[in-house]
């Protein structure tokens, strides 16, 4: 409410000068970006000098209706105020404002009144709009992390890696967690606006956004849509015709503008590595979506200024019952009788760590918290997990907040096979220490290559100090029943593509001094990654007499019109051996997820990278399968280089058969970016190609 009889003529956020000061110029420099703790200016421009013992006030409002009315003082003030300072200077005054490192995040409106001698408000701005983050930069800020290269790749990198695959076959995803691109600040905010917390209590929630752990325990619920307007629908069926295939997506702001643009409705569909890019950003495709949540939850945080990570575990338990065991059941023929909530091993399981202080739990719980946004089990009745402090795992302190026995379970729980008899009775076969909790994983700080922070987690698998964590976290150490039995089972194969026939060879080894007779079961499953069976390929039994100190091999032949037909889109196949010695109960388990190989994408881009100059994408893919391709779509997205595309393939593909497409781009930010391309058919899905640029302003 300005007019030239007045004295303000109006305020230039300076957002520019700012912007750069607080490290958000990528995110925007058109809007105020600030982040807490840090002074930042606004120039106030008048038509005239302040009248003589006239005086300055300032008026915060935050909330999305405004329904928090901050006061700032004039003169400096002790922790926990917001204060400015005013210099003159001609025809505007500058003013410093200075917020305090505990302040909520949020969306802040600023007016400026000008009060008369004895306090009366005779002119005020326009309110002028900016937003608050949390600055890791900032000592005094609870999310504070020492030490620049980290911040750089925890808070401003929008590209990263997730790693997928099996614990002994690791195999990297390119993410673009895209969160600088234009309006992911807005829909971060819009999701913390549509918690039930929010939309129930607004003024409550809007205070309790000073804390981190409130904050990312809200998204971390948010990102999944299980209990409220969340963001991504999970699915792991196979059937995602009414949404996007999980897998298509190469980053997390589609999924993001998607919900948002449809007015806070679920996106169909995602799945645990989705739903962690997205927790690290945001985006989307169709009008439902297919998301992995952890790659949303690490967008959508570190947008907000939280460091954060994702991080894959491979063999993650699901221990449904929470005694720390995952239980295997089996009748007397070795066929699983498992039934409703069983018990799983996951191939691999994603989640993010956020780091903070956990001022809210006694000393020495301060660092990496793990955040599970993947609906499994509910958390004080919500489907989330987290904080929870990676210390209090490593130690077996299961009774931290949030879900630490949950998470020590998915990191350490033990493998117990059991046979049930037609009585419904029970007795333990065999136990695994060491196949739970393997080779977890982090993109590096230093380049595109893995960081394994198992050691964060849990100590050396089968030592004593390990035995000693799983007892105090309240269990019994599980003892297996009787000595060691003579007989040992092995089960090995040659690296194994896509599209054709492999063996898989089980070798039963006789340590003993005596020719053991025994009875082998072998089984071969097509499995998601999440341990969901989409179908059995082949079975083989064999009775069999293992000579005094000799191994006998069984040689297990895998054909593609075996595993072709229900293969899943993760392109796992699980082999379960079983070896029962006849006369005894003793009963031997092996199991291993093979990971089918997958083709590249070839990717090149012609021209100058340049912003805002054209560049022409060339990419092209061969069909490795024995059977022609149809619906072949590919989905290209870059930050900084384009906005998700999708390309229809021209005609159907062949076996052997060659297919080219290619697209055209303007960059529209330098620095090192990445174009990310994804390709699925009816029968092949999940493939990953990447060109990387070095764009170049004008």
């Amino acid at each position: 409410m300005t007019d030239q009889n007045g004295v303000f003529m109006g305020m230039d956020l300076l957002c520019q000068v700012n912007s750069h000061a607080h490290r958000t110029e990528e995110m925007d420099v058109e809007r105020l970006l600030v982040r807490r703790g840090q002074p930042f200016s606004l120039a106030l421009q008048c038509f005239t000098t302040l009248p003589p013992k006239h005086k300055l006030a300032m008026i915060l409002h935050l909330g999305k209706e405004g329904e928090v009315v901050v006061k700032v003082l004039e003169a400096r003030a002790g922790s926990g105020k917001w204060w400015f300072r005013q210099q003159g200077a001609q025809s505007e005054v500058l003013l410093t404002i200075h917020s305090p490192a505990d302040a909520p995040v949020g969306i802040y409106s600023v007016t400026v009144l000008l009060l008369s001698p004895d306090g009366h408000i005779l002119e005020k701005t326009t309110p002028e709009l900016f937003y608050l983050l949390f600055n890791p930069w900032c000592k005094a800020d609870s999310v504070y992390l020492p030490g620049e290269e980290l911040l750089e790749e925890y808070i401003l990198n929008e590209n990263g890696l997730l790693y997928q695959g099996s614990w002994d076959q690791i195999s990297s995803l390119p993410w673009n967690f895209g969160q600088f691109e234009q309006d992911v600040v807005d829909i971060c905010f819009e999701i913390l606006d549509n918690s039930p917390a929010a939309l129930t209590n607004p003024e409550m929630d809007t205070a309790n956004r000073a804390d981190p752990v409130y904050v990312s325990r809200t998204i971390t619920a948010m990102v999944n849509a299980n209990d409220d307007r969340g963001v991504v629908s999970g699915r792991w069926d196979g059937k995602y015709d009414d949404g996007v295939p999980p897998t298509r997506w190469t980053g997390s702001v589609p999924i993001l503008r998607r919900w948002s643009e449809a007015g806070a409705q679920r996106v169909r569909y995602g799945q645990c590595w989705v739903f962690s890019g997205v927790a690290c950003t945001g985006r989307s495709c169709k009008s439902e979506l297919v998301l992995n949540w952890p790659t949303w939850l690490n967008k959508v945080l570190r947008c907000l200024g939280i460091p954060t990570r994702p991080v894959t575990n491979y063999s993650s338990a699901h221990d449904t019952d929470g005694n720390l065991n995952v239980d295997y059941l089996y009748d007397e023929q070795l066929e699983s009788v498992s039934e409703g909530r069983k018990d799983m091993i996951w191939n691999y399981h994603c989640w993010v760590e956020s780091w903070m202080d956990r001022e809210d739990l006694p000393k020495g719980y301060d660092g990496w918290q793990a955040l599970d946004p993947t609906p499994q089990e509910r958390s004080d009745g919500v489907y989330c997990c987290g904080p929870c402090p990676v210390k209090a795992v490593r130690d077996g302190d299961v009774g931290m907040k949030y879900d630490a026995a949950f998470v020590f379970s998915e990191v350490n729980a033990d493998l117990v096979t059991w046979i049930v008899y037609p009585d419904g009775q029970r007795s333990q076969v065999s136990l695994n220490q060491n196949t739970v909790g393997q080779n977890i994983s982090t993109k590096s700080v230093y380049g595109d290559y893995r960081e394994d922070i198992t050691k964060h987690y849990k100590y050396p698998e089968g030592s004593v100090k390990e035995r000693e964590v799983y007892e105090k976290a309240g269990r019994r150490v599980t003892q297996p029943n009787g000595a060691p039995g003579q007989l040992e089972l092995k089960i090995k194969h040659a690296q194994a593509i896509l599209g054709t026939d492999f063996d898989v060879i089980v070798e039963v080894h006789n340590v003993g001094g005596e020719d053991t007779p025994a009875q082998l079961t072998v089984t071969s499953n097509a499995v998601t990654y999440n341990s969901l069976h989409r179908g059995e390929c082949h079975r083989k039994t064999a009775s069999l007499t293992v000579p005094a100190q000799k191994a006998h091999k069984e040689v297990l032949r895998l054909r593609y019109d075996h595993y072709g037909a229900c293969v899943s889109e993760h392109n796992l196949i699980r082999v379960t051996a079983l070896l029962q010695v006849s006369g005894q109960p003793e009963v031997i388990l092996q199991e291993v997820n093979i990971q089918l190989s997958m083709p590249q994408l070839h990717v090149k881009v012609v021209g100058d990278a340049v912003v805002s100059r054209k560049l022409i994408a060339h990419i092209s893919f061969t069909n490795p399968l024995p059977i022609t391709l149809r619906g072949g779509v590919f989905t290209v997205e870059g930050a900084g280089l384009t906005a998700a595309q999708e390309i229809q393939a021209p005609d159907d593909i062949g076996p052997g058969q060659e297919v080219k497409v290619k697209l055209s781009f303007k960059p529209t930010r330098a620095g090192l970016r990445k174009l990310m391309v994804d390709f699925d058919a009816d029968r092949i899905r999940d493939v990953k190609g990447i060109a990387t640029l070095i764009v170049r302003n004008k």
